[in-house]
């Protein structure tokens, strides 16, 4: 008879006698189960994003079974158990669209279940924000495992980066560089392992948001994915996870305003991505914590980037975790004084604990605070009649002398009329014009694709332009590079002013000003907003009306209003 102590959740479903209890714990036995894994012990389940069509997170299901041995090691039962895999490369129109529909997925599964902690199974960069998202909603004990990068791809002799030279390839075939067999042979070249981006791309990024928030083992964001290390750092998640749930750590004891607040500073310092600021935003929304665009320029914007990887830099992911990893770049950060040293983290230790001592292999991949990539490298945020509730450029991977700059604009409604006009050689552009994308935002695409890093007109490249101003409403991949204004809220179809502008208006960009402003009168702006009128894009399925009636603007985090706030773990008992 399965004791009536109720010390865990789990125990209201397999620590019941009678009928109800008969019925959970008999269905689990056809699994193979022993009767004595129901005594009791933490239930821990494993929310697993693996996915043949997520290519980078397909090799999830075998780094699973790792976690499974830690689990039964520290006395606990592992449960698996699926949640749509969002994976950017594939998905349509946009990965981005599903990250809050997934991060209910999960959110309904650990609080419809009998499950006392969780471990998130992440790696692509939507499988992490949504699997954090959805965890946060329930405060549960939870821990992050993530997939881990890609070996460094190899072309010509040369390291090749996911995402980033892949944009570079595809101008240099546009200007004649490059030859189309060149561009083909690249593919297996650049993705010749397991994993995500090995650039500093939004994978890579939310990997390292999670372990600077706290949320994974040290180490976590830099292990490659085939490496064996990767393999035993999930083993000894599976074991920490029991213990947490022992010792009652949730998340919103770790998610704390100073663990968001490393995060930003630690994403300026590796060279992040823009997309994380809508991620954490959204992160803080679920757990609580008041965070907006304001405490990422104040926090992020003067953050030295140390982390010479690209698209900011050089480098890629397995340079970066052979010459110390994270730890290596919170040491020195922790040195300066630039961290909440005392934020705790998953292992019981505070994040300066961790990393006191962290030895950096490589000063070349991880630089001194004195000999910085960028000296102001983190997310910059500008504001203006353009941008009222503002926008956001990556200073690390734009162009030095774009970044006070004044030209004309070319305006683009859509990214299917962008297409349609970007190859025109009679197109009025030179290289002081400034790019501009409307109608791509959270409700205007609908699900804010990442198509704000527009190529450049052909007839430019040919004349050896690398990089123009572009704005828009749009994302943009975190592997993706240039002086590329994002996010601007609120969204042309919304009715910010991004929506207003008209081929020819001047648009002034001032990043150490945060300026960004559409020289057009008050009075001209009144008149065009008069004439106005939305022009959302056909609606497709149920999710996605709910989806463009409900989501919120870049700058509150692109989440659904009503998902905002934590709503525990507590569900009415179904009587059998």
């Amino acid at each position: 008879m399965p004791s009536e102590k109720r010390k865990y959740r789990s125990s209201e479903w397999f620590g019941l006698s009678g009928k109800d209890g008969f019925i959970h714990r008999s269905w689990m036995r056809n699994q193979g189960f022993p009767g004595d894994v129901f005594d009791g012990r933490p239930v821990i389940g494993i929310c697993n994003t693996a996915s043949e069509l997520t290519p980078c997170n397909a090799h999830l299901r075998a780094l699973a079974e790792r976690v499974k041995y830690g689990v039964w090691e520290a006395g606990g039962f592992p449960l698996e158990f699926p949640v749509m895999s969002t994976g950017e490369t594939n998905l349509r129109p946009t990965a981005m669209l599903f990250r809050n529909l997934v991060s209910m997925d999960v959110e309904e599964s650990i609080r419809g279940n009998p499950i006392d902690g969780v471990v998130l199974m992440c790696g692509c960069d939507k499988t992490t924000a949504s699997l954090v998202m959805g965890a946060a909603s329930c405060d549960v004990p939870t821990i992050v495992v993530s997939g881990g990068a890609m070996l460094n791809g190899k072309f010509q002799g040369q390291d090749i980066g996911s995402g980033t030279d892949m944009w570079r390839f595809s101008e240099d075939v546009k200007a004649g560089k490059m030859s189309m067999e060149q561009f083909y042979e690249a593919e297996s070249c650049m993705s010749r392992s397991a994993g995500h981006c090995m650039t500093m791309g939004t994978a890579s990024t939310m990997s390292a948001m999670a372990e600077s928030l706290g949320l994974a083992l040290p180490f976590n964001s830099a292990i490659p994915a085939v490496d064996s290390r990767r393999s035993v750092l999930a083993h000894m998640s599976g074991r920490r996870i029991v213990d947490m749930v022992r010792e009652d750590l949730t998340m919103s004891k770790i998610l704390t305003r100073e663990s968001f607040e490393n995060a930003i500073r630690v994403n300026g310092a590796v060279g992040g991505s823009t997309n994380a600021v809508i991620h954490l935003l959204a992160i803080a929304g679920r757990i609580g914590i008041s965070l907006n665009l304001e405490d990422w320029d104040r926090i992020g914007h003067d953050t030295p980037t140390l982390v010479d990887l690209k698209p900011s830099g050089r480098f890629l992911m397995e340079d970066y975790y052979y010459a110390g990893g994270l730890p290596a770049v919170i040491k020195q950060l922790g040195d300066q004084r630039l961290l909440h040293r005392d934020a705790m983290t998953v292992n019981g230790r505070t994040i300066w604990e961790n990393c006191k001592e962290a030895p950096n292999w490589n000063n070349e991949v991880i630089r001194s605070t004195e000999n910085p990539v960028t000296a102001k490298g983190g997310i910059a945020v500008l504001r203006g009649n353009l941008a009222p509730n503002g926008a956001v450029i990556k200073p690390s991977a734009a162009s030095p002398h774009l970044m006070k700059h004044r030209g004309k604009a070319i305006v683009f409604q859509s990214i299917e009329h962008y297409r349609e006009r970007i190859g025109d050689p009679n197109l009025d552009v030179d290289a002081t014009s400034i790019l501009v994308l409307q109608n791509c935002g959270p409700k205007g695409y609908p699900g804010m694709p990442e198509v704000g890093n527009m190529g450049l007109p052909p007839k430019l490249l040919e004349q050896g332009i690398t990089d123009m101003v572009r704005i828009s409403d749009a994302r943009m991949s975190g592997t993706a590079y240039g002086t590329v204004v994002l996010h601007v809220c609120p969204e042309a179809a919304a009715g910010g002013p991004l929506g207003l502008v008209r081929e020819g208006d001047i648009i002034e960009i001032d990043v150490a000003a945060r300026c960004l402003h559409l020289e057009v009168t008050e009075d001209e702006l009144a008149a065009r907003r008069a004439a106005w009128k939305p022009d959302l894009p056909p609606v497709h399925g149920g999710y996605q009306r709910l989806y463009v009636e409900h989501v919120m603007q870049a700058s509150e985090g692109a989440d659904l209003d009503f998902l905002v706030g934590c709503r525990g773990t507590h569900v009415p008992r179904e009587s059998h």
